[in-house]
């Protein structure tokens, strides 16, 4: 009886906790902070921005990138749209014809897609004053194959060659 009662006490806790922030209207505005690109040459630093906000249009949100190139800002444009806000499905619309699905499960934004031979796997985590930004890059031309057996299936190995990553600071 003692473990039912617990796990009531856990699960109104957890329902609780869970209702607390709402993604994505709870977490617009504008962030700012440095990427660092990691290779195995090393490592650049560029300030970034992630501005993401409301729209007139229900369920769309502007989602855009700001980098400072050679002194020179470079925006990118994007709209995260819902598909199923219950389920943590959205849509980030490139506005270039490319649309990828991502799915926000426990304040985090998840992508995964390849494009030319490469995986990309990006995540944006939300906390209350601030986000934490990623991409990692693997080649799938450098991939390692390890052959399962009857007992262990086949497993394909994508060795990570660039991380990008930025904690960027509510304004």
């Amino acid at each position: 009886m003692r473990g039912l009662i617990f796990f009531v006490i856990l699960l109104v806790g957890t329902s609780t906790f869970a209702q607390d922030k709402v993604f994505p209207n709870d977490y617009l505005g504008v962030y700012q902070g440095d990427l660092v690109i990691t290779n195995p040459q090393g490592k650049q630093t560029i300030p970034m921005e992630f501005h993401f906000k409301d729209t007139d249009s229900l369920d769309v949100f502007t989602y855009k990138l700001v980098y400072l190139v050679n002194d020179k800002p470079v925006e990118k444009d994007y709209i995260l749209r819902v598909k199923n806000k219950s389920k943590g499905e959205f849509l980030i619309d490139e506005n270039n014809g490319i649309i990828l699905s991502a799915n926000y499960i426990d304040n985090t934004l998840y992508s995964v897609f390849e494009v030319q031979n490469s995986l990309l796997t990006t995540t944006e985590t939300f906390y209350d004053d601030k986000m934490e930004f990623k991409i990692v890059f693997s080649n799938m031309n450098d991939k390692t194959n390890i052959e399962g057996n009857e007992d262990t299936p086949q497993v394909t190995n994508y060795p990570v060659t660039v991380i990008q990553k930025a904690i960027l600071t509510k304004q």
